[in-house]
């Protein structure tokens, strides 16, 4: 038989019944599948912050082959951490042999026919995320150098710092070190200084750190 983990998001603004509902819907779907349910996790996220203790469980219990399926709702239930690392995950899974299944999109199946074309489109969308990505951060870029100096840097204000989110979310593509140096126009110790702000910031903050590609 096969082994099956059951994993929902639930929006804090929606009521604990929303749980109960996803929950509800997905065990019904494994019954019908003939799946044993041998474990479930449900993440609770707020407004202002998303709490994946859950979803880290899970990840962490797939290198341990506990099931051989994942199903969610949807795949906006399962991550939304953009379609980059939506691929890592659901790559993840199926490196450890553990299949996926969304319930409300049907087409989304390890197992399933349109599995291959399915993955195709995904990577796609992330290469083109990645050029959206470099657009809008040069666009900012051209923006400070109309407003400010010849360099990008506002008159009369003290040396501006990288936009480090625009590191963040390149890197976050899989882009390396100099190929972002290279979008931003800046040197490549200026990108890895800015990504080192960030994660100390995001240390401090959060306890966590941005999801580096390592190269």
């Amino acid at each position: 038989m096969i082994r099956a983990a059951l994993y929902a998001r639930v929006s804090t603004l929606d009521g604990r019944q929303n749980g109960h509902n996803q929950l509800a819907q997905l065990r019904q779907f494994a019954a019908a599948q003939n799946w044993e349910i041998v474990a479930e996790y449900v993440d609770h996220e707020s407004a202002t912050r998303s709490d994946q203790t859950e979803f880290r469980r899970l990840l962490s219990d797939v290198t341990q082959r506990r099931f051989d399926v994942v199903l969610f709702l949807a795949l906006n239930r399962f991550t939304r951490e953009g379609v980059l690392e939506t691929l890592k995950y659901l790559n993840q899974l199926s490196s450890y042999g553990v299949g996926y299944r969304s319930f409300t999109e049907p087409y989304l199946d390890s197992c399933g026919m349109f599995k291959d074309a399915v993955v195709a489109v995904l990577l796609t969308i992330a290469k083109q995320e990645g050029v959206r990505i470099g657009d809008r951060v040069r666009a900012r870029v051209n923006r400070a150098r109309v407003r400010g100096t010849r360099s990008g840097r506002a008159v009369g204000r003290p040396r501006a710092i990288l936009d480090r989110q625009g590191v963040i979310e390149l890197r976050r593509t899989g882009l390396s070190w100099r190929q972002i140096a290279r979008k931003l126009g800046v040197g490549v110790t200026t990108v890895r200084r800015a990504w080192q702000v960030a994660q100390d910031v995001c240390e401090t903050q959060q306890g966590e750190v941005p999801g580096a590609l390592s190269r």
